[in-house]
């Protein structure tokens, strides 16, 4: 599902990420892509693909897994058996659980993944003399100038778009699911209504947390150039020196992304476990 999700969301969430930390540079989506293109060339589309895959894999692997162990939790909290069928706001809450162990293997693939993505853009601007262009040049880079602790800036800002946004991201997918089943079961469910769902969903957690990534970015990017504020120093500050509106630079491909990408990973979730509840069953 992780693989699926970057493979096909990559080109978008790499526009996202340079707009986020440097909106001057950009006047919109098309203006990002032909810049980026005619700098770098296409494989500047797939900057930080290695760690973003590494990313996804493991958010989503410790994630699905942590989904379902939140689910039972969910469960006894409420007192219902451990075979009840949960409602969609309870499937919500236990995938907001969920979330908070899958920020602890995001953070650091995701600060060199955002490094990687804007480094162009840090030489660019001047913040940056030299910049490094691979995978383990940036891990290097970390470690040596702030140590293992370094690959967890902005792991609050991390959090405090993964507790609420993954809330809406399984929440809308479980009541696009609902609305496509009209009282079916959901495991019956094709593969169109199941990539609108996961698109669906995917929308509904960057809608809600967006200005929160946008704040993240910039901390795991800018940090790069020396000390860089913490969250509510770098949201106070994004606002009174460019206003509210940068902080949402980049939304429409954040967007564009969210639906396709989310869409590729729930499909590629709910056939692959299909498939291995087969598999198990055989035995």
């Amino acid at each position: 599902g992780g693989t699926a999700c970057v493979v096909t969301g990559q080109p978008f969430d790499t526009a996202k990420v340079k707009m986020q930390t440097f909106p001057d540079m950009y006047k919109g989506i098309v203006d990002c892509f032909v810049k980026t293109y005619k700098q770098v060339g296409f494989r500047g589309f797939y900057k930080g693909t290695t760690p973003a895959l590494v990313a996804n894999i493991a958010e989503n692997s410790v994630l699905f897994m942590c989904y379902g162990f939140c689910q039972q939790i969910v469960r006894r909290i409420v007192g219902v058996d451990r075979k009840t069928k949960l409602s969609d706001l309870q499937n919500a809450a236990a995938g907001s659980f969920a979330s908070a162990f899958a920020t602890l293997v995001l953070c650091p693939t995701e600060l060199v993944k955002c490094r990687l993505q804007a480094m162009h853009e840090m030489q660019l601007s001047g913040k940056i003399i030299q910049g490094h262009n691979t995978v383990w040049s940036v891990v290097k880079g970390v470690i040596q100038k702030d140590g293992p602790l370094g690959f967890y800036r902005g792991l609050s800002s991390t959090l405090l778009r993964e507790v609420p946004g993954y809330f809406f991201f399984f929440g809308g997918y479980e009541l696009s699911r609902t609305f496509f089943a009209s009282g079916r079961s959901k495991d019956e469910l094709g593969p169109i209504p199941l990539l609108l769902s996961g698109g669906f969903g995917g929308s509904c957690l960057w809608i809600a947390v967006y200005p929160v990534d946008c704040v993240k970015s910039r901390i795991q990017v800018l940090s790069m150039a020396g000390k860089q504020a913490g969250f509510m120093g770098t949201f106070v500050t994004v606002v009174r020196t460019e206003g509210v509106l940068a902080l949402y630079s980049g939304l429409k491909p954040t967007m564009i992304r969210a639906f396709l990408a989310n869409g590729a990973l729930f499909l590629a979730y709910e056939y692959s476990r299909k498939l291995m509840m087969k598999q198990m069953d055989s035995y």
